[in-house]
């Protein structure tokens, strides 16, 4: 809470114009390109990083292909993880949000003018049909994040299990799937200081198409995690 309140000081002078910003692009988001308006949202975002007193270190961005449709999949540990895609991937890219996560007021807004997809996970058949669009947009050459474990781990570094479901449009799309490892981004909102936190985000190599074709969606969640685990027994390792 504190961290919040510090980031909010840290914008005090700037929010009138932020919100003006803001109700302009919801406004007209259907004339600005998809572009402009995540290119808005990435400068602002990385801003609070920076103000929120936040090292945040970035791996494996060399992993992210500069063309073409790719499935990023991270362990998730809390809001600042929205950040830190956000501070790491250059192209444009949207990610599939939990229903309840439109209850949070920024979040809300930015979903709504990035047209980012809000999963419902009490009605199948929205839920199935929020999935094709997501294959037939990653299939068009936009990049997806979902994340796996359905909801935050709230035991630090531990991960939840990952869901298989998750997995199915980058495998009817035949994308590359991307392990993403959230390691310590829980330290940055969950701990009531503002004391300055060092968390990272780690890309780890795709899993290509040819790699995961003959698997079920469970055993490429299975492969997935546990190549998100082994990095992050290095990492708490190195700690």
């Amino acid at each position: 809470m504190k961290r919040l309140i510090l980031i909010v000081l840290r914008f005090f002078f700037e929010l009138p114009v932020l919100i003006f910003q803001l109700k302009h692009i919801k406004k007209h988001k259907d004339m600005i390109p998809f572009e402009e308006r995540i290119d808005w949202t990435r400068r602002l975002l990385k801003k609070a990083t920076k103000r929120a007193r936040v090292n945040l270190t970035i791996t494996g961005t060399e992993y992210l292909p500069e063309t073409g449709g790719f499935f990023v999949a991270p362990n998730h540990q809390g809001l600042f993880d929205i950040l830190a895609l956000f501070d790491s991937i250059e192209r444009p890219f949207k990610i599939v949000f939990k229903k309840e996560l439109l209850d949070v007021i920024f979040l809300r807004d930015v979903a709504e003018f990035m047209e980012y997809p809000a999963i419902d996970r009490t009605n199948l058949r929205a839920s199935m049909k929020l999935m094709r669009q997501v294959k037939k947009e990653m299939s068009e050459g936009i990049p997806y994040v979902i994340f796996p474990e359905g909801t935050r781990s709230k035991k630090g570094n531990e991960l939840l299990e990952f869901k298989g479901g998750s997995f199915k449009p980058a495998m009817d799309a035949q994308v590359p799937i991307i392990p993403c490892v959230m390691h310590n981004c829980f330290k940055v909102l969950d701990s009531n200081s503002i004391k300055r936190v060092d968390c990272g985000i780690h890309y780890l190599s795709p899993i290509p198409y040819e790699e995961y074709k003959d698997m079920n969606s469970v055993e490429v969640a299975n492969l997935v995690q546990s190549r998100i685990q082994t990095k992050m027994a290095e990492l708490e390792e190195r700690a």
